[in-house]
């Protein structure tokens, strides 16, 4: 997927304005503007489009657990994990809105994919482990669809 459709959706999914996924993306240090982020927000076939570069996703994400979770003030922001796949993507999401196994679960099913709890694990394993399991685009799809759903119902 790309970066600009996973922000969109994100945005999309938890109703809220240019300007706040803006200062989002500054609680965790990425410096944005709402014009910039609707740029990053507009189809690619829209005047004003700009790709969203992976540290500007990755910053969204960050900044969207601390949103979410609050600030822990004895750690410092966390590094950049560059580059981003779509399992950093969906453990980072699974962060910020404390899911749990069955939550992930349920997310997906409602989007219609159904998965065992064997399989979405592999998705969440270190790359050189032996049951590690890439995330596709269609999960990654599916996940933000079913969050959609549980978020604004």
């Amino acid at each position: 997927m790309l970066n600009n459709d996973i922000l969109r959706s994100l945005r999309y999914s938890l109703d809220i304005g240019d300007g706040e996924v803006a200062a989002i993306a500054q609680l965790a240090g990425q410096a944005l503007t709402a014009p910039e982020v609707a740029d990053l927000l507009r189809r690619d076939d829209e005047a004003g489009y700009r790709e969203c570069p992976d540290e500007i996703l990755t910053r969204f994400l960050d900044g969207l657990i601390i949103h979410r979770r609050g600030r822990d003030e004895s750690r410092p922001l966390p590094p950049l994990e560059l580059p981003l796949n779509n399992n950093l993507i969906l453990k980072k999401l699974r962060v910020a809105f404390e899911l749990r196994d069955n939550d992930l679960l349920a997310v997906l099913d409602a989007a219609g994919l159904i998965m065992t709890k064997g399989e979405l694990n592999a998705l969440f394993r270190a790359p050189g482990h032996d049951n590690y399991r890439p995330c596709g685009d269609q999960i990654l799809r599916n996940f933000l669809k079913g969050l959609t759903a549980r978020l604004r119902g």
